[in-house]
Parts: structure tokens; C-alpha cells; sequence
């Protein structure tokens, strides 16, 4: 799908935050694991699920729970473990598999795992490595790979600059097992944030994680156990209302309700961080380490703004749905601005104003919202190639985008 957006300086009106996909991800573990009865709201009603949701939800189920959805509601009413032979498709979804790989080795004595578009090149093997020192042996360390072996518990060392996904999907697994386990985090721990939100997720259904400076530490004998009320009304996603915010950043005046100011989502910096952009005729510096899924709206707002923006601390972002150094900068310079990768970040000459032009997706949702946003400060249509991919996190962002007064026309291919 291609899409023509048409220049609009001042959007207004209200848009509902999207709920948070990271939260979704982690209530629907921690549920399924709960065996239920237990509900946790995904959507609004009339909205749809993102893919990266429903990947998890059909890999949950393959892997025992009972969940029917039903406009944005799942509702989890039991799990009875498959303990082999289970295929885990976890489509293009980074997050599924990360948390799952663990998991479904905690439960399953073999299974298969496969993946689609980048997933198979994103990393794994910092896991699979530890995994292999815990009773798993693996056919490749990437997707597709086929696992066999229990995980056992014990001692696990990983990195914290790699993805710290790896270490939520060993706090999902661990309590599952017999006997004492710990996490220990090798170096600084990037997206920091994420882990938090792991914890209180799993202290919600009744799982303990201790923290004892750089190690996490699970206590055997602990049981997911559905909370009190046996519902969760996952909360409104900081990274993807950034768009709006940033919209607004550029002349709009959009309210976005149903976000959370005292989240323990590490992108509702982005506030903070508008303000900073605000400030002309001087060169900022923004170090991305802690929220890399900003980067594809700051660099839009930096293009935009009058003095030199470098972003920094965003190597990670190598490895998302796009290398979102190479696809960010090519975005912002197909639109007239002036971007230049540097081994770990960008360096953005802002104008004040873009050009307007094509730009390709690359298939990262990201980078559609993204080149969305840049479209108030064009002076000619942006055109999307791919737009499509907006589907993994926000399926009904474009909708929420006219509703602003926003123009958005599908166009043909040709």
C-alpha cells in the first residue's frame, strides 16, 4: 500500500493513545501463564490488534493457553502445556520470540521457532549461547531453528547493549523451573526501562524478581497467579503517540489522551526531549540508549527545527525492522533535509522546513509515522512506498491521522 499525504501544518482534535504494545506483550505472557480466568484489554473497541500482538497471541496458544479475542478483550480461561512438538511462529515480531524462546524451552522438551521479514537476521545467539549452558541445544542461532532440552535453572550472564529482551524472556521462563535462578547483566543496561516494566507485570501475577544491582535474582517455588479482579487494561503506549506529540511539535495541536505520566515506559521522555528541540540556533545532542524507538520521530522534529542535532547511543537500532540509521537518514534526505549516519547515531542539519518528495518504509512501522510527521513542515505530498507497515504496532494510525484533519489517499503502485 502506498499512500500520498498531503501538507498540513496545524492538525487539531483528539486521538486515543494506541495501548502499549510492550505492556500487551508482557500481560499476555504473564496471563496465559496464570492459566486464567483473566482478561487483559489490547485495544480499544473497534480497534484493531497490531500483528506483533496477535504473533504473540497465536504463539501463546500453540503453546497450551485458551484465549479467544474479541474486539481488542482477550480472555485467557486456562492453559494445559504442550511438552513437544509445538511451532512458534512469531511472524515479524522481535518481541515474540525474544520473550518465547525461553519460555517455550521451560515448557516444551522440543519445539520449532520461525520468523519473517528482518527477524531471522535480528540476534540471538547472546541467548541461545546462555540457553546452551542450561540444557538446550539448538539447530541454528537464528530463525527458523528448531530447540530441543529443557532450560534449567541456575546461573545466566548476558549483555546489556544487546537487547534487553533477552533478559525479560529469562524472568518469563525462570520461576517456571525448579531451584534458585539469577540474571546477571555483563555491562550497562540499554532500554532499562523494558526490564522494569518485566518486573511489575510479573509482581502483578505474583511473581517475585529481586534486584540486587546488576543481578536479578527468582526464588524457586513461585506460581503466576491471576491478580485480584482478574482483568488488566493495558495502558496507552508513549512510543507511538511520540508521532502526535512530535506533530505537535511541528504546529499541531493535537490532544492525545490515555497516556500515563508517571509510566515506567522509558519513551515518555519524549517530552522532555521536545522541549530541548525547541531551542534553535545551537547544537543539541541526544543520547538514544535508553529509548531507541524515538529516534525516527526526534530525527524528524531535529530536520525540522533551525541548528545541528546529533543523535547518539543508538547502535541497537542496526537491528530493528530496518537499520533505522540507514532507513532515518535516508527518510529525512529523500524529503530535502540533510542526515548523515555515524557508527552509532545521526548527525542532522535542521532547516527550519522540508522539501516534500517519496520516501520508502523499508518496511519499518516506524519510519511510516515517521515520514507522516514530517509532512507538516513540507512544502510538497509526501509519498509513502509501503505504508502497510504501520500494521506491526498501529493498524489504525492513518485513521487516527485523518481524524487530526489530516490528508492520507491510498495511490496505485505505478
Amino acid at each position: 500500500m502506498n499512500i500520498r499525504v498531503t501538507p498540513a501544518s496545524r492538525l487539531c482534535g483528539t486521538v486515543s493513545a494506541v495501548r502499549s504494545k510492550s505492556y500487551g506483550h508482557r500481560a499476555l505472557i504473564a496471563a496465559s501463564l496464570s492459566g486464567g480466568p483473566c482478561a487483559v484489554r489490547l485495544a480499544g473497541p473497534g480497534q484493531p490488534v497490531s500483528e506483533d500482538i496477535s504473533a504473540t497471541i497465536s504463539c501463546m496458544c500453540a503453546l497450551g493457553a485458551e484465549i479467544s479475542l474479541t474486539d481488542g478483550l482477550a480472555v485467557i480461561t486456562g492453559f494445559r502445556p504442550v511438552s513437544s512438538g509445538v511451532r512458534l511462529d512469531c511472524g515479524e515480531s522481535g518481541s515474540t520470540a525474544r520473550f518465547l524462546l525461553p519460555v517455550a524451552a521451560a515448557l516444551c522438551e522440543n519445539f520449532g521457532m520461525t520468523g519473517w521479514g528482518r527477524l531471522p537476521a535480528r540476534p540471538f545467539s547472546v541467548l541461545c549461547e546462555q540457553m546452551e549452558r542450561r540444557g538446550c541445544a539448538f539447530s541454528s542461532h537464528s530463525l527458523p531453528m528448531r530447540v530441543s532440552g529443557y532450560l534449567q535453572s541456575g546461573k545466566y550472564a548476558l549483555p546489556g547493549n544487546i537487547s534487553s529482551q533477552y533478559i525479560s524472556g529469562l524472568l518469563f521462563a525462570l520461576p517456571l523451573l525448579g531451584g534458585d535462578s539469577c540474571v546477571t547483566v555483563t555491562s550497562p543496561l540499554e532500554s532499562a526501562a523494558y526490564v522494569d516494566m518485566t518486573a511489575e507485570i510479573l509482581s502483578l501475577f505474583g511473581i517475585k524478581t529481586k534486584r540486587d544491582g546488576n543481578i536479578y535474582r527468582i526464588a524457586e517455588g513461585q506460581v503466576y497467579k491471576v491478580p485480584e479482579g482478574g482483568f488488566i487494561d493495558v495502558e496507552g503506549d508513549w512510543s507511538n503517540a511520540a508521532f502526535f506529540l512530535c506533530m505537535n511539535a511541528l504546529g499541531s495541536d493535537i490532544e492525545v489522551k490515555g497516556l500515563n505520566p508517571t509510566s515506567l515506559q522509558g519513551d515518555r521522555k519524549i517530552t522532555e526531549l521536545l522541549r530541548q528541540l525547541t531551542i534553535v540556533n545551537c547544537q543539541l545532542s541526544v543520547d538514544v540508549s535508553q529509548i531507541p524507538d524515538l529516534v525516527p520521530a526526534l530525527a524528524v522534529v531535529a530536520a525540522c527545527r533551525e541548528g545541528g542535532t546529533i543523535i547518539c547511543g543508538g547502535v541497537r537500532l542496526r537491528t530493528k525492522e530496518s537499520d533505522r540509521l540507514v532507513s532515518t537518514a535516508a527518510m529525512i534526505n529523500a524529503l530535502g533535509g540533510a542526515a548523515r549516519e555515524t557508527a552509532d547515531g545521526l548527525v542532522i542539519t535542521g532547516t527550519g522546513e522540508l522539501a516534500g518528495g517519496t520516501v520508502q518504509s523499508f518496511g519499518d512501522h516506524r519510519i511510516v509515522m515517521a515520514a507522516v510527521t514530517a509532512a507538516g513542515r513540507c512544502v510538497s505530498p509526501v509519498t509513502i512506498i509501503g505504508a502497510e507497515a504501520v500494521n506491526k504496532s498501529y493498524p489504525h494510525f492513518f485513521e487516527d491521522y485523518r481524524k487530526a484533519g489530516g490528508g492520507a489517499d491510498v495511490i496505485d503502485a505505478g
